[in-house]
């Protein structure tokens, strides 16, 4: 399994970079920005509709959004994802597949969530449009079959994210900064899943789904006074009713800056956040100045914490912040992925970036190609339907001046290098930051321990629900007369012993797998005389693999085949392609041992240059294997488990296969060969 590594990258992962070299041309002078203003008219339940006349092109669009205020669900948080995922499948006038069916016929998109619905199309048929719209927000069904099934897939995604970093960061990381009883804070489990009923999926929607609070936007080539009627007759009808209004304690920033560390023992590089709360509003005077210092700072591929973290160091793919804003708290994020060894240095960085944008003058270049990029989009934006949906939802939710939007170009444009440092003063906390880094504490810890102590930054421990934890033991004992040979011997004597498999010519596996819904096929070819193909197969060709007769080795890559002529890669592939690679790793002079944790259970790690072997400790099985491959001028690790070892013919195979390439793939085996099925064909 451990070839997968050599072109897991080329098969699965697309990294798409934009140059950044070309000279920004000098901006001309500032279009005058004349955004046609919504006629709007209120319904007797409180629905307020927008709409905007654009005739240019024939088509239309419909936006339902409710500006309920935020609500914690608690001990049923998920119920509305269950929500969102149930209706419009299907109203009270129409079965789900016929209305799926009509909405393909017109060539449109509908969509619906707990808070909301849109739909747009051709403005021939804007009528129908609207009329299912309605139908499906207003008069949804909820029967106990699609709730099963919804709750199904849903418990079925979380248990998929388990032991994903990425995963794990995004959920602790809110956790943290708001707390676990703010709506913000609060996050969906399979427990709380598990508490959820169809009755409380109905209470949900005539709780929240209601007029009161409630805007229809309108846009495209229509004409008011027939779509005011339209609308009157399919919404009129809307039982009037206001959502609860519900206030939580705002959360506070921390008192110093201190770092959260998930230990994830399986995670192939550490999620960085550094994070600090935001009130920032549409309407603050420092509003504009505020989004251009974190376009500066790391807005893009521009921004200084992609220049510095991935241009000069070249430690992450990317590096950015973001900064929320509205009526709600948010906050403000900075952060990247990185290879294990360089945590501690991206973490100084990043703050270092943040202490000089709050300390410097930012350049006249800089500022300049922050507001080009800003004015450049907003131009480019404005015609756009969707756009000027947003534009007047936001006047109406974000209670922004009339004329907001015609000052933007102006507004942005009069923002000084002064503003800027003004806003990160502000808004970016460098004193106060709550640095959440999920990683594998075994790599990433001893390192993050020395910086923590130089920046004077504490460390404390969570688990990857947020619970408060000790700290995570890094260097385990290894239990006197425990080797790595011993190690490997025991794998041999488990998986069937050595008189066994030394009467293994060949073997051949068949495993089957899919990603983003794509079917795949794994097969795996090994023979004595150091032979084996190792082939991922889909869409009718081969898409990656690698092979060797024992003496040359080939990659393939969307069925074309490259000779390998690095010598240590050749060499290694050549060395570990026979039927049980741990004879030959026996012979390996430089192995180092160690204890870590795969997956919660402990495993003894044999590390031999820059590959990985683990060993459960109890068991004696392989559990994975850890390959460093450098990528896009990146180094990364990727790691592959194996589970479930079943016997064959008196030897273990293991029958799941995940292999870890920035997302998990599971290749499921449905049989394997021993001493027939290869041919020396299969190796050319």
């Amino acid at each position: 399994m451990k070839k997968f590594v050599y072109i897991a990258a080329s098969l699965f992962l697309t990294i798409t970079m934009q140059a950044q070299d070309r000279p920004q041309p000098k901006p001309g002078p500032a279009p005058s920005i004349n955004i046609k203003k919504p006629e709007s008219f209120t319904l007797k339940n409180g629905l307020k509709v927008l709409i905007v006349e654009n005739n240019k092109l024939p088509r239309v669009s419909y936006t339902l959004t409710m500006d309920n205020p935020p609500y914690a669900e608690g001990a049923k948080k998920g119920v509305s994802d269950i929500l969102s995922a149930m209706i419009g499948n299907g109203t009270e006038n129409i079965a789900k597949d016929k209305f799926n069916e009509e909405i393909d016929f017109l060539g449109a998109n509908i969509n619906f969530w707990a808070s909301g619905a849109s739909a747009n199309g051709l403005s021939r048929y804007s009528s129908r449009l609207l009329e299912l719209m309605s139908d499906g927000a207003l008069n949804p069904i909820f029967v106990q079959e699609e709730f099963d099934k919804e709750k199904a897939k849903l418990i079925e995604g979380l248990k998929s994210d388990e032991k994903s970093a990425t995963a794990i960061a995004s959920r602790v990381e809110s956790l943290l900064t708001y707390g676990k009883e703010h709506y913000n804070g609060e996050f969906t489990s399979e427990e709380t899943l598990k508490n959820v009923t169809l009755d409380d999926v109905k209470l949900n929607y005539n709780t929240y789904f209601v007029p009161g609070n409630a805007y229809l936007v309108i846009v495209g080539d229509v004409d008011y006074k027939k779509t005011k009627k339209e609308v009157e007759k399919l919404f009129g009808k809307w039982k009037k009713a206001t959502a609860p209004q519900l206030t939580y304690s705002n959360p506070i920033d921390v008192q110093y800056s201190q770092i959260n560390f998930i230990d994830v023992p399986n995670a192939v590089q550490s999620e960085i956040a550094v994070v600090n709360l935001s009130k920032l509003k549409m309407t603050d005077k420092d509003y504009f100045a505020a989004i251009l210092a974190n376009q500066i700072l790391g807005g893009g591929g521009e921004g200084r914490l992609f220049l510095n973290l991935r241009e000069a160091h070249g430690w992450t793919y990317g590096s950015y912040s973001s900064l929320g804003s509205g009526k709600y708290i948010n906050k403000f994020r900075s952060g990247a992925a990185v290879r294990n060894a360089v945590t501690d240095s991206a973490v100084v960085e990043i703050f270092n970036e943040l202490k000089k944008i709050r300390k410097d003058l930012v350049s006249d270049e800089e500022l300049r190609n922050a507001k080009a990029k800003y004015v450049g989009n907003f131009v480019m934006q404005i015609e756009k339907p969707t756009t000027v949906a947003r534009y007047a939802l936001n006047k109406e939710t974000q209670s922004l001046p009339d004329d907001f939007y015609e000052n933007y170009i102006k507004n942005i444009n009069a923002v000084t290098a002064e503003d800027i440092r003004n806003a990160a003063n502000k808004y970016f906390l460098a004193d106060n930051s709550r640095v959440v880094i999920v990683g594998k504490a075994s790599e990433v810890l001893p390192s993050l321990e020395v910086m923590s102590k130089k920046e004077k930054m504490p460390i404390f421990y969570f688990d990857k629900f947020g619970n408060k934890t000790e700290k995570p033991v890094v260097k385990k004992e290894i239990p006197a007369g425990v080797t790595a040979q011993s190690v490997l011997k025991k794998y041999i004597e488990v998986i069937g012993g050595e008189k066994a498999l030394n009467n293994v010519k060949t073997t051949a596996m068949f495993s089957k797998g899919t990603i983003q819904g794509q079917a795949l096929d794994l097969t795996i070819k090994k023979s004595i005389g150091n032979k084996m193909s190792f082939v991922v197969s889909g869409m009718g060709m081969e898409l990656g693999g690698v092979k060797t007769n024992g003496t040359k080795a080939f990659e393939i890559q969307q069925g074309q085949r490259k000779e390998i002529t690095d010598a240590e890669k050749l060499d290694y592939i050549i060395k570990f392609a026979s039927p049980f690679a741990e004879f030959n790793l026996l012979n390996e002079a430089n192995l180092s041992l160690s204890i870590e944790t795969i997956k919660e259970s402990d495993a003894y790690a044999i590390k031999n240059g820059k590959h990985t072997y683990f060993y459960d400790v109890k068991t004696g099985f392989k559990v994975a294997e850890a390959n460093e491959i450098e990528q896009a001028g990146q180094k990364m690790t990727q790691t592959t488990y194996f589970e479930d070892y079943k016997d064959v013919k008196g030897i273990k195979f293991p029958y799941k296969t995940i292999m870890n390439v920035g997302m998990d793939i599971e290749f499921t085996t449905s049989e394997v060969k021993i001493n027939e099925g290869v041919t020396d064909k299969d190796f050319e």
